[in-house]
């Protein structure tokens, strides 16, 4: 049991990124070679050849887990997130946007070499509101154990971490040292599993970090079938069961499944006008986070969930309007 009361009901830690959005055609998307909806990690000169070839619409601050840090803020949780930017001027309008929304933002910037930038990321929305993304990662890939804050992991009911900064090795070894960290401190530990792709790439190793360190795991359809490796959402999330406390997976406007022990619950959502699919995950998250941190019913957690994310995916970009007033 945690000796103190926590300072943070929420700790979320990822990738600080800029978003970059635009709309795009199904051709354009085609003709950049890239599977709608997923997520392509790219280079300086990919992201200025895309660039060149759409309408910027919206720039802001942006990331997985610092979506989801945003949403939850808003929802009235104590809330702090860890993440790495770059000492320029992205990065101050990255964390002076942090502040601004009332989270705590500990992390220290890169420093010692201008070459790498804050890193950013292009979302192409197309008609059907799916959203397709190149990622320039930048300061990002630079996130090590060392950027891991040990007193504000503590301090944290729940360190809740994005699988997209699970690609670098050293960025892995962040992820158990958050973890060890908060479970000798007696709190829990969440992971989203963030894109199928990523999880490909990295299956062995998403398999042994949920097992090991994770209490409490998010993933859509697609992300749990790639994880446990079938076409079976029932043998999923069998295996689920085997490896976390709680999981939690999200199946669009068929609304969430929790699996929690052996006790499942399938929890329906209410359709909304699809704008833009971006953040949607994000927000599930957080809405859910924000009221297990407020001790709600799984049922009542996954409701919350369901109605942070139709919020965002009704309009554009990653992150609530300022009309978003759903609390915990």
């Amino acid at each position: 049991m945690p000796s103190t009361t926590p300072e943070y009901d929420l700790l979320f830690v990822g990738n600080a990124i800029v978003d970059v959005l635009a709309t795009v055609s199904t051709e354009l998307l085609a003709e950049l070679g890239a599977a709608p909806g997923s997520m392509t990690l790219i280079d300086a000169p990919k992201m200025a050849q895309i660039e060149q070839r759409i309408r910027v619409e919206q720039v802001a601050g942006g990331g997985s887990a610092a979506n989801s840090a945003v949403v939850a803020a808003r929802m009235g949780t104590k809330t702090a997130y860890l993440g790495k930017v770059a000492a320029d001027r992205a990065g101050e309008d990255f964390t002076a946007d942090m502040k601004k929304q009332g989270i705590a933002f500990p992390s220290s910037p890169l420093v010692g070499d201008g070459s790498i930038p804050t890193a950013r990321c292009i979302v192409l929305i197309t008609p059907d509101g799916q959203r397709t993304m190149f990622t320039y990662l930048g300061a990002c890939v630079e996130f090590t154990p060392q950027d891991v804050v040990a007193d504000v992991v503590a301090g944290s009911a729940i360190t809740y971490l994005e699988g997209y900064l699970f690609d670098r090795p050293q960025a892995q070894e962040a992820f158990y040292t958050a973890a060890r960290l908060a479970h000798e401190a007696g709190r829990q530990v969440s992971l989203t599993l963030s894109d199928s792709f990523c999880i490909q790439r990295h299956q062995a190793a998403f398999r042994s970090f949920v097992a090991e360190s994770v209490d409490i795991l998010f993933a859509n359809e697609g992300e749990i079938l790639a994880l446990y490796g079938t076409e079976n959402l029932d043998e999923a999330l069998k295996a689920l069961f085997a490896d976390v406390a709680l999981g939690v997976v999200t199946r669009g406007e068929k609304g969430a499944i929790v699996q929690a022990g052996e006790t499942r619950h399938e929890v329906p959502t209410e359709p909304v006008k699809v704008v833009d699919t971006t953040g949607a995950g994000d927000a599930f998250a957080a809405g859910f986070l924000a009221g297990y941190s407020r001790k709600r019913s799984l049922v009542e957690c996954a409701t919350l969930g369901n109605r942070a994310a139709g919020h965002v995916i009704a309009r554009l970009g990653g992150r609530p309007d300022e009309g978003f007033a759903l609390k915990a």
